[in-house]
């Protein structure tokens, strides 16, 4: 019997829930019926028809074309000397004058250095002495030599008095070829006493100055005067990785591989040089190979010990079909361009890009030459969009563009 009243308690709950559930959510509303002269105008056209009576999208345009591309790589490279050589001095003496300023280019034989010559000039005239002297000695041996030749012939001497004159003889003159040597040596250490420039380069600072005396046992860097660097021509070097050593190494047999080096911050165009190296063995703790070009350098713009962008062309495309790096954007699948059809509506090409430099995108597929992609104001275009070719930044307007708005100028001007 206590089952009636709760059977009947929520039979009531139900009804009072489903008529709150009926005042909150009321059926949809019967749209009033009109006439169509009562409609609006332009209400019964199409989303579609609303959108296309829109104005064109100003766009800037890019033509693709067929170009050269050159495969490159990238890396950071050092600067060294073409041959360096750290001046000393070849004998002892004191640095009497210096005739050269810090950092200035020589010739190879270039005075450098002149030392003090009174010693060496005293030695070498004393070697030519000994030398004179000997050279009389010997002509009194050879005089002797002869009368003892002619008695012992006739048995006026003996033939022991023969021999011994003729050995004075032959040992005064081994003692002239020793004095010639000593003369000889006296002569270079003489002019050893002049420091020239071994070869064509730049000198450095003035480690030993006027006023000083040099040695020449003194083997250590304290001995070194000066050093000279040449630097026409000059060295970049520099690694990559190991993985690329068989294409250069191709590469290199075909022909000479062309090799740039930037200066850091400078506008001016990159040095052109060739590899000229390649060295024997793989660097096994980094996986590199260590490469040399080398650059004329004729306008002295790099510097041994400077770190240089260095850019080596492994290889080149030809007829590769490119376009602005701007024209090229990414997507859910893959890089697309927007391309300006005939009838100045734009398609959505999805394109297979490859190198990308500061100049051009390489695309391997999706896009032919000639045809035109939108470099600017993408943001704004979906396929079938009507777009209007616009100059870009201040540039003059494209082949077949409209003119802009204004006066109309006129041959001789616009008119008064």
């Amino acid at each position: 019997m206590k089952l009636v009243p709760l059977v009947i308690g929520g039979v009531a709950l139900v009804a009072v829930a489903y008529g709150g559930y009926a005042m909150m959510n009321p059926g949809p509303k019967q749209a009033p019926t009109s006439s169509p002269a009562t409609q609006p105008p332009g209400n019964a056209e199409p989303r579609a028809g609303r959108q296309a009576a829109l104005p064109p999208a100003p766009v800037v345009v890019a033509q693709a074309r067929t170009a050269s591309v050159p495969v490159t790589l990238g890396v950071i490279g050092n600067v060294q000397a073409y041959s360096a050589v750290a001046v000393k001095s070849q004998v002892d003496g004191q640095i009497l004058e210096v005739h050269f300023k810090e950092g200035q280019n020589v010739k190879k034989g270039d005075l450098l250095f002149t030392l003090d010559q009174r010693p060496y000039v005293a030695a070498l005239r004393q070697a030519e002495a000994n030398l004179a002297k000997d050279k009389a000695m010997l002509d009194k041996a050879r005089a002797d030599l002869a009368r003892l030749e002619a008695l012992v012939a006739k048995d006026f001497t003996s033939r022991a008095n023969y021999d011994t004159a003729k050995a004075n003889a032959a040992s005064l003159e081994a003692t002239i070829k020793a004095d010639e040597a000593m003369v000889e040596q006296a002569k270079l250490k003489l002019e050893y006493t002049r420091i020239t420039a071994p070869i064509d380069g730049r000198v450095g600072s003035i480690l030993v100055n006027a006023g000083n005396l040099v040695k020449a046992s003194d083997t250590t860097t304290a001995g070194t005067l000066v050093t000279i660097n040449q630097i026409r021509p000059i060295y970049v070097q520099f690694s990559v990785p190991e993985s690329h050593l068989s294409e250069i190494r191709a590469r290199m047999a075909a022909g000479k591989i062309s090799v740039k080096a930037q200066v850091p911050q400078e506008d001016r165009p990159a040095a052109e040089g060739t590899l000229t190296f390649i060295n024997n063995a793989v660097d096994t703790a980094t996986g590199t190979i260590l490469l040399k070009a080398t650059f004329e350098n004729d306008d002295d713009r790099l510097v041994p010990g400077q770190f240089v962008n260095v850019t080596v062309e492994l290889s080149v495309i030809p007829q590769a079909v490119v376009v602005p790096p701007a024209a090229v954007q990414v997507g859910q699948r893959g890089h697309y361009v927007f391309v300006v059809k005939p009838d100045s509506t734009v398609e959505l090409r999805l394109v297979r890009a490859g190198i990308t430099t500061e100049s051009h995108v390489v695309i391997h597929d999706g896009l032919k030459p000639g045809e035109r992609v939108v470099t600017e104001g993408q943001l704004r275009l979906r396929p079938g969009t009507r777009v209007t070719v616009r100059p870009s930044s201040g540039g003059p307007p494209p082949p077949g563009a409209p003119s802009p708005p204004g006066r109309a100028v006129g041959p001789n001007g616009p008119p008064g």
